[in-house]
């Protein structure tokens, strides 16, 4: 026999995928869906906290159950652009560049871009969206010698497809995923709260060269609830 919280999580999920309950949709109470299903409220507790633990709901202290947003996901292996991982989806990939310099490379950037003290980069801050949705703030630093023929559109907007028809092979990545509280000034961009939760991400990326020379490094901020990684083995 089927328990009864499995009954209702099957109900509340089919609810969801058909559209009763919208994504970022907030759910009744506990006290009103109890009512609602004729069981008390610790077996309506336990199918909502199997629909959160399985994503399609997010619970929120002090404010409610919501459906959950759609989130980006990347997966973690090898080195996709944003662009593409946007497109594979069925969304819209667009940026908004919030500066774009070149610059001498700080202490960090010659480290992690192999470069020599006093050489120069394009430093490029942008916020990239999905369907308008902002999903993430990134900081790109890239050595300038690699990308001195080439206009500033052809970075910005599809800085991948640029050097890959250009011949450059894109290779592996390495990455690194920290938990983090957004400032003030990058919540705005992203239309969040300050002190939001968020993922940062530092990626460093090379080309499928002999040498396996890095092309870029990057610092993003993404929002939680609209973008996740996830990995594959």
């Amino acid at each position: 026999m089927t328990a009864i919280y499995i009954k209702i999580h099957d109900d509340i999920k089919h609810q969801v995928e058909t559209g009763v309950y919208e994504v970022g949709q907030r759910l009744p109470s506990e006290r009103v869906m109890a009512e609602q299903f004729g069981v008390s409220r610790m077996t309506l507790r336990q199918a909502v906290t199997s629909l959160v633990e399985e994503g399609i709901l997010t619970r929120y202290v002090g404010s409610g159950t919501y459906v959950a947003s759609d989130r980006v996901r990347e997966k973690m292996r090898g080195t996709t652009s944003f662009t593409d991982i946007i497109k594979s989806l069925g969304k819209t990939p667009t940026s908004k560049v919030l500066s774009y310099q070149k610059t001498k490379a700080n202490e960090v950037e010659c480290d992690k871009l192999q470069l020599k003290k006093g050489a120069q980069i394009i430093r490029m801050e942008r916020i990239r969206y999905a369907d308008d949705l902002p999903i993430c703030y990134e900081v790109a630093s890239i050595p300038y010698r690699l990308i001195e023929d080439f206009q500033k559109n052809d970075i910005a907007n599809h800085f991948y497809d640029t050097l890959e028809n250009a011949g450059k092979k894109i290779g592996r990545s390495e990455q690194v995923i920290s938990a983090k509280i957004v400032n003030k000034e990058i919540a705005k961009f992203l239309a969040i709260k300050p002190n939001a939760a968020i993922l940062g991400l530092t990626q460093i990326s090379y080309f499928a060269n002999s040498d396996k020379t890095p092309f870029e490094y990057v610092l993003s901020q993404y929002v939680g609830d609209r973008f996740e990684f996830y990995l594959e083995r």
